[in-house]
């Protein structure tokens, strides 16, 4: 929701009334970063906890002390958005955005990437395209930005805040393009498929608590996920007045959360009418600490971002005249009641001290399915890995990679069609900043030396990816490409999953299961697919042991390459 502005450096009213009041944190040093890391207790518990990052930020040596050491998720205040990064028509401009990222990467930080479609911060140009050209025009952005950035970011806001508060559809542009709807589906299936390792979320305001917009909001998650629409989530902005955090929000969260998506705080302030009193930081605390204990309550609620690091970096000066004091760090970045508060909602010490996961730190790492794939076989395969620390992140490496395969750092999915033989070794690491930390290597063979790739199939090709996964649940996308001369007129796709895989739901086909043996069959609106085009369709499914992908697929009888 923020925009850019330009924000004027409020007095230190906060850290005042503070002071006046006697509370713990007046006493603490200027510039003083806390012992306590928040990130670290928050991933006890099985989340993140995030801030908002700008360019301007990362020359600002303070803040980035207090963000560094607090924060393991980071969300690009302006440098991802539309008005950055396409500017002008076919004119991409990444490099304030790619600074966002390598500064997280460089401090073990993840990024949710904000945004891709939202009607503010829209460059003139797209808001003058003929209707007929704004969906070739969004779907092109979409596909640019999400593909530079494949397999760097956790999560995208892929629609930003799509509706009025009385849950009614914003008519901007990309709406009255698609004359409704139609532009969300879309624009999350096409960010899908430029990345189908990133979480997919929808992002809205004032949707926190059960109302008007929030019950839109939920009947439209309810229509995509009917329509076999890729969605992963939705993010709770929570941009609050004091002592206004709904009382809804927990049962808020619960519902969404049983459609089967995660949800997110992902924009947390709470702006108070300055100048601030003791009893005002009071209210404040009092309010942070129920939202993150809100989302404590709720298993899918992954995290909680709060939108800035301190008061004298927040958007709420320069947005709402007279108000302020938002964040849980005064102007000079030291601690305020509210920090202390949201450190023992998370089980630590409120006086900034907690127990670090323990030194003996160990990471199990598996490979489900055992040996997988032969040269000039495509490979995709997610490394399982579990932290004796449970919530701290994880990070993969390889080495002795055989040409054609890689693996993502973030997600373990191992990927690529090998075109050497050999044995390689990935580890998986504890990355929770506190040297309690370990790893465990494995091998996988590709396949034994001067092994001939199998011939290929008649005219079709399959592509199996199966996305990050959790133990016990997989979700794989499917594209069928028509190799041939001539247009595949109805289509059966069948194959074998060689463990115990069951599907559960699909997307895009129709799915029967007998066995392990498998049939997708098209829907009416997939039926044909032309020489040299491809269709996509996948399922979401459960495993108990062994969740290795086929290796093997024909289309109407015909095996595909």
């Amino acid at each position: 929701m923020p925009q850019r502005k330009t924000v004027r450096l409020l007095a230190a009213v906060a850290t005042a009334a503070a002071a006046a009041a006697g509370l713990a944190f007046a006493a603490v040093p200027a510039n003083a970063v806390p012992t306590t890391q928040l990130d670290q207790l928050a991933g006890l518990q099985g989340k993140y906890f995030g801030t908002a990052l700008t360019q301007a930020n990362l020359s600002n040596p303070t803040l980035l002390a207090v963000s560094d050491s607090q924060f393991n998720m980071v969300t690009p205040g302006n440098e991802m958005k539309w008005d950055t990064t396409e500017p002008s028509n076919g004119v991409f401009n990444f490099g304030p955005g790619d600074q966002i990222v390598a500064h997280a990467k460089a401090t073990g930080a993840r990024v949710r990437g904000h945004n891709l479609v939202w009607d503010s911060q829209l460059p003139s140009w797209v808001s003058s395209l003929p209707l007929t050209s704004v969906q070739a025009a969004m779907e092109t952005h979409i596909k640019t930005e999400v593909t530079h950035y494949a397999g760097q970011l956790y999560a995208w806001d892929v629609v930003n805040e799509p509706f009025n508060e009385d849950g009614t559809l914003k008519a901007d542009v990309f709406e009255r393009a698609f004359n409704g709807s139609g532009y969300i589906a879309d624009a999350l299936r096409t960010a899908h498929a430029a990345d189908p390792t990133a979480k997919l979320y929808l992002n809205d305001f004032n949707i926190e608590g059960e109302n008007a917009k929030s019950n839109a909001m939920f009947s439209l998650v309810q229509s995509l996920i009917a329509q076999g629409v890729p969605i992963d989530g939705v993010g709770l902005e929570s941009h609050f007045i004091l002592g206004q955090v709904p009382s809804t929000m927990l049962a808020n969260m619960q519902r969404f959360a049983a459609l089967g998506v995660d949800v997110a705080v992902t924009e947390l302030d709470d702006r108070i009418t300055l100048p601030a009193t003791a009893a005002n930081l009071t209210q404040q605390a009092t309010d942070f600490s129920n939202v993150v204990k809100d989302c404590l309550a709720v298993t899918r609620c992954v995290g909680v971002t709060q939108w800035g690091i301190g008061d004298a970096d927040s958007w709420i000066p320069g947005t709402f005249a007279g108000q302020g004091a938002a964040t849980m760090f005064d102007n000079n970045y030291n601690p305020k009641p509210s920090y202390n508060a949201v450190v023992t909602a998370l089980g630590g010490a409120g006086g900034g001290t907690t127990t670090p996961p323990p030194a003996g730190n160990t990471v199990t790492l598996t490979n489900p399915g055992g040996v997988t794939g032969t040269v000039g076989t495509a490979a995709s395969v997610t490394l399982h890995a579990t932290d004796s620390a449970a919530g701290q992140a994880l990070t993969y490496s390889a080495t002795g990679l055989p040409t054609g395969i890689a693996v993502n750092a973030t997600t373990g999915v191992l990927s690529g069609t090998p075109t050497t033989a050999g044995t390689f070794a990935v580890t998986a690491k504890a990355t929770d900043g506190t040297g309690a930390s370990g790893s465990a290597t494995f091998s996988w063979t590709i396949g034994a030396s001067g092994t001939t790739p199998p011939p290929t199939g008649g005219p079709c090709h399959v592509d199996y990816v199966k996305a990050p996964e959790w133990v016990g649940g997989v979700v794989a996308d499917i594209t069928i490409t028509n190799t041939g001369t001539t247009a595949i007129n109805g289509w059966n796709l069948t194959f074998t999953f060689p463990g115990d895989t069951k599907i559960a739901s699909a997307w895009n086909s129709t799915p029967v299961q007998t066995g392990t043996s498998v049939s997708l069959t098209n829907l009416s609106y997939n039926v044909t697919i032309a020489p040299g085009t491809n269709t996509t369709l996948g399922f979401q499914g459960t495993w108990t042991s062994n969740d290795a992908a086929p290796t093997a697929f024909s289309i109407n009888g015909s095996r595909c390459s």
